[in-house]
């Protein structure tokens, strides 16, 4: 039914959704997206799924968002670039509001768009070696929709390290940055993730998800308004002269402008 993602859940109610774009390290296209969404919803609503992890397969985590996708959102029309963003956002938040437990296996790299996969978890559990970057402003564009997210789980202070430098950084400043809960060896890292399901099996399902909601309502706003804000500025610099030049220079094989 799927084609870019795979579900799979096992006797005890705990779905792996997986990440399957291992040619294209999981970057988030479109299609993607839209089938992450429907997976969430899918997930949320069936009593049988009491933990949901998050996953990738082959050799990373998530690269982002999928590079093809953005330049066809640069030269599409303006109605087309902003349904593109709320496909975006809509995914995030989703995600973010999943009533039951999601758990991140994070491994390899996630960058961009992936960091904000990380952010929407309720605990994220990285291997080390894997590594890590919010790379958008080389590409001239920002972590716009998955802003809200990175900002609420990292805090201002520690998000401003990281959020417009494009500075890559390791599994243990992850958890510096409070991005991961934890850090582990690669070849103990589904063990270090069964250890984060276990005590949720044990608790009641609609207590949790109470419990859940009251966090997300007590915690940073992230709202409609919000939301539509990190629309329109992902929107702005998809229309502005720096993304279609940072983008094409990846394309190009070439520095953009700004590396001289």
């Amino acid at each position: 039914m799927f084609e870019t993602i795979r579900i799979g859940t096992d006797a005890r109610g705990v779905a792996t959704l997986w990440l399957a774009r291992p040619d294209k390290h999981n970057a988030l296209s479109q299609q993607m997206m839209e089938e992450l969404t429907e997976a969430t919803a899918r997930l949320g609503a069936d009593p049988a799924v009491r933990v949901v992890v998050l996953a990738g397969e082959g050799a990373s985590f998530c690269a982002g968002g999928d590079l093809g996708w953005m330049k066809a959102q640069i030269a599409a029309d303006a109605e087309t670039r902003r349904a593109g963003a709320r496909v975006l956002a809509g995914m995030l938040s989703a995600l973010n509001l999943l009533p039951k437990p999601l758990i991140g296996r994070v491994h390899g790299n996630a960058f961009g768009g992936g960091i904000g996969m990380m952010a929407v978890c309720d605990i994220a559990i990285v291997a080390e070696g894997a590594k890590f970057g919010l790379t958008e402003v080389r590409l001239g564009l920002i972590p716009a929709t998955i802003g809200p997210y990175v900002l609420a789980r990292m805090g201002e202070d520690r998000a401003r390290r990281v959020y417009f430098s494009a500075r890559l950084f390791d599994a243990g400043e992850a958890v510096a940055l409070n991005l991961a809960a934890r850090s582990t060896a690669p070849e103990a890292l589904d063990a270090a993730v069964e250890a984060e399901v276990a005590p949720f099996l044990q608790a009641a399902p609609g207590a949790i998800a109470a419990a859940k909601a009251q966090c997300r309502a007590l915690g940073p706003r992230i709202d409609q308004a919000v939301i539509e804000d990190s629309i329109d500025r992902l929107v702005a610099v998809w229309e502005g002269d720096e993304a279609p030049e940072g983008i094409g220079a990846f394309f190009d094989k070439r520095k953009p402008r700004w590396q001289g």
